[in-house]
């Protein structure tokens, strides 16, 4: 596969997504993100809300695995193959950017990946998700905690990795320190 391909993962609030694409923008190459939701809708014939609740609530745990996984393969499953066969379908189609949905891991031996993970502190993200976002239903800070909790769950059960481990990243940023825009001009050299 010669198309390169960059995936970003994101702790909740630190401008991932912001960055991810701004550096398609410059780079003049397809960003999926949210537009990978509606493909895996199509692919699956489950509708976009549902896909949403199962990024959102689905792969609970240890106990989840054993209740859901009694009776074979559930609904969570199902998508998750949906997924993995769209993310490597685009990489072999195209160079992109590619945001969130574990796409990492699914591409980790067949495609040339830049793997990048955007963090930054608490205060920075609670900001943002209020100024960006117009997050005020709760505590930006509990909303980060949870978002990120699950996360780091769904991660963590299709993948067996541990979600924001810089050992399973090329490149680990922290957009607070550093800001947006050099995250994204940092990320656009490394292409």
């Amino acid at each position: 596969m010669k198309n390169r391909i960059i995936t970003i993962s994101r702790e909740f609030g630190s401008g991932g997504r912001t960055i991810g694409k701004k550096v398609a923008e410059e780079l003049k190459i397809p960003c999926y993100d949210s537009e990978l939701i509606g493909k895996i809708a199509k692919e699956s014939g489950f509708n976009t809300e549902y896909i949403k609740e199962c990024d959102e609530y689905g792969s609970g745990g240890y106990l989840s695995f054993l209740s859901n996984r009694a009776f074979g393969l559930n609904n969570e499953d199902y998508l998750w193959n949906v997924q993995c066969k769209i993310i490597t379908e685009i990489a072999e189609k195209e160079s992109c950017v590619i945001v969130g949905r574990c796409a990492d891991y699914i591409l980790r031996e067949t495609a040339d990946c830049l793997k990048v993970f955007i963090h930054a502190d608490m205060a920075f993200r609670a900001a943002r998700i209020v100024n960006v976002y117009g997050e005020r239903a709760q505590s930006p800070e509990q909303r980060i905690k949870d978002k990120d909790k699950r996360r780091a769950a769904y991660h963590r059960f299709y993948t067996n990795m541990k979600w924001g481990r810089a050992q399973n990243y090329d490149l680990t940023l922290n957009s607070g320190t550093l800001g947006i825009d050099a995250c994204v001009k940092i990320v656009k050299e490394l292409y």
